[in-house]
């Protein structure tokens, strides 16, 4: 199941589970923790000081009380020093445990903050490289829909380099095509030229041919015209469902690893591959393509089975473009960086 990132407060969330930043003493903290705990009730503290200390790394469960969730997981995260005392090892082993703990209560989708990103001191950036990392592995194994609840944009951060390479490559390739688009070089309008004159001669030819038919074969002309019609359409290419299975056949990868890696319910897959007329659309043929770790050219023959280009006048496409050309197909970094750039998002992830 995907990976969705909300803008809310996580004590709104209706799930299983909602993830606690909680301090290692059974008390209250500010920001998340006081406002889960406000609108839980008090028996969620009487409950949590039954389980008392929680060392950095550990993680409890308690149940929700008058939170629209079945259990709260109170996990504690490492504090930021410097970088050099397994800060970044424990906080993912934090992330794996709430996990974990959750699928064998049996739950089916959990909801967490960023964790360790606020009175803890982790760089923003860093936090959420960690969440990136715990997400993806476990839904490459496991079926879980898996919320990271931002209250606001600058809640996530994606890393200044990244976001600078990101931005560069957009105003380089905008630049660029806006150029040879509105001016273009001589030998480009050169080529342009030649491809209009040479359409233009084939239209003249078309139509003298056309003029030259004697009416009385009017009748085997349609009958002709009619079957050429029919055979056209009888050898045009394969369409998108059945260039995505002979795709995911070549790869060797199973459909589960597929949908999972395209940020994808199992159901919203199944729709696609079994109707042989599917047109998903532009996000989810993309998110597949990614799923596939297509190169660029592959990307838009594929996604163009589906009617869709990649253009380089915009934003969107051009970010999906970058990864493609880097060779990085996490959809869940790529969805990040798209919401850096406040873009719509790939798979089934929404705002």
């Amino acid at each position: 199941m995907p990976f969705e990132i909300v803008r809310n407060d996580i004590s709104n969330m209706q799930v299983d589970v909602i993830v606690n930043a909680a301090s290692r003493l059974p008390r209250v903290n500010a920001g998340v923790d006081s406002s889960i705990h406000k609108k839980a009730g008090p028996a969620l503290l009487v409950a949590r000081k039954k389980i008392g200390y929680i060392q950095p790394g550990d993680v409890a469960i308690t149940p929700a009380f008058a939170l629209d969730a079945k259990y709260v997981i109170h996990a504690v995260t490492p504090i930021w020093r410097d970088g050099t005392h397994q800060e970044s090892a424990l906080l993912l082993n934090t992330y794996l445990k709430c996990l974990d703990l959750a699928q064998k209560q049996g739950c089916t989708s959990i909801a967490f903050p960023l964790l360790a990103s606020g009175n803890h001191g982790f760089p923003k950036s860093k936090a959420l490289q960690i969440a990136i990392q715990a997400f993806s592995g476990f839904l490459m194994e496991h079926d879980m829909l898996i919320y990271l609840v931002v209250f606001s944009k600058e809640s996530v951060q994606l890393s200044e380099k990244l976001v600078h390479n990101i931005s560069c490559y957009i105003d380089e390739n905008y630049v660029s095509n806006y150029t040879r688009e509105n001016y273009g070089g001589v030998e480009e309008r050169e080529r342009i030229d030649r491809y209009r004159l040479a359409r233009l001669m084939s239209q003249r030819e078309e139509r003298s041919a056309n003029s030259c038919i004697d009416a009385s074969h009017s009748t085997t002309v349609a009958s002709q015209s009619s079957q050429s019609l029919s055979d056209f359409i009888k050898s045009k290419d394969a369409g998108f469902t059945e260039t995505l299975k002979a795709l995911i056949e070549k790869s060797g990868q199973k459909n589960s690893s597929i949908y999972n890696k395209a940020n994808m319910s199992k159901q919203h897959f199944s729709k696609i591959i079994n109707d042989p007329n599917a047109k998903p659309s532009k996000q989810t043929a993309l998110a597949l393509a990614l799923a596939l770790e297509l190169n660029l050219d592959q990307t838009e023959d594929l996604i163009g089975r589906a009617g869709y280009a990649l253009t380089k006048s915009s934003t969107f496409d051009l970010i999906v473009q970058y990864f493609i050309e880097h060779k990085q197909f996490n959809i869940i970094e790529i969805n990040f960086a798209l919401y850096e750039f406040d873009q719509s998002l790939l798979g089934n992830s929404c705002i």
